[in-house]
């Protein structure tokens, strides 16, 4: 069982913040430390965030909220085998020729500790203040996946699309290896785009959306476009293993197993703010003796 690290660029916006909360996962064990995006936050909106019970986004407009890419760029310096996520950027927002020669780089420079985590949004007035129609914005997304793939695969690319053309183009340097794209989502939508593109499927720990059902659909849509199933890495939530809980680690990590989860993400907030004593307490409780499971 892996083991990643949630919510790490809002939380540590800053650099000594970045470096710190990065080298912290690295030292715990922890397999992967991600970032969330979001390039503006409206003052109004109607549109309902789906992650809580209020619908409403838990930050305020005035905090800190880095560039995901940026961050990661930081931390990922400042570490060596820590691997990093988006969790997630938001695709059809970010144009998808200049996102591949970012993540691209990112990759190459982090010796390929790079993991693409996609979601398609949720906040139309978002939308709307960067220019992108919210309308058909999954297709959009899809079709991102693909022609970033292209610019990936080979020198002289071309694509012919609904929302991106390019004919004969080069994109370098290319990832030191394959990026994972990891399809982020609590719709039964998010779960098909999981099983027919992507690498990994992770429905939003905030949700309170039983992910088994989802992890069925994703598993259907795989075999309906010709892959495997089991080649879908499966992300979860776990509260049971967060500080304060009295269930036995094992059993919590177990259950996620037998549901066929390979990696479990918690949230850095509830190790604040005994940060070093508590990431470290979990590596040495639950990260070291799973690690191998």
């Amino acid at each position: 069982m892996k083991f990643a690290l949630h919510f790490g660029n809002n939380t540590f916006p800053d650099l000594a913040g970045a470096t710190r909360v990065a080298r912290l996962a690295e030292a715990a064990g922890f397999d992967t430390l991600l970032a969330v995006d979001h390039v503006v936050f409206p003052d109004n909106y109607t549109s309902v965030y789906p992650y809580g019970p209020s619908g409403r986004l838990p930050v305020g407009r005035g905090g800190a909220f880095p560039d995901p890419l940026i961050w990661i760029a930081c931390a990922a310096a400042v570490t060596s085998r820590l691997k990093f996520l988006t969790g997630v950027i938001i695709l059809p927002q970010r144009n998808p020729l200049i996102l591949a020669k970012q993540v691209a780089t990112l990759d190459y420079m982090s010796n390929g500790r790079f993991e693409l985590g996609i979601g398609v949004g949720w906040l139309k007035e978002e939308f709307e203040a960067v220019g992108v129609p919210f309308a058909k914005r999954g297709k959009r997304a899809d079709e991102y996946v693909a022609a970033m793939r292209a610019l990936w695969a080979a020198d002289g690319a071309s694509f012919a699309g609904e929302f991106v053309n390019f004919r004969e183009v080069s994109c370098n340097p290319k990832p030191a290896g394959r990026v994972p794209i990891i399809v982020g989502g609590h719709t039964e939508a998010a779960a098909r785009r999981a099983g027919r593109l992507g690498d990994g499927f992770f429905p939003s720990i905030g949700s309170s959306v039983d992910p088994m059902p989802l992890y069925d659909v994703a598993r259907r849509a795989a075999a309906e476009a010709g892959r495997d199933p089991g080649e879908i890495e499966l992300f979860a939530g776990c509260p049971d293993l967060l500080p304060g809980s009295t269930v036995e680690p094992q059993a919590a990590v177990e259950e996620r197993a037998r549901r066929g989860v390979n990696r479990i993400v918690v949230p850095v907030g509830p190790f604040l703010p005994s940060l070093e004593e508590s990431l470290m307490r979990f590596g040495e409780t639950v990260i070291r003796p799973f690690a191998g499971a």
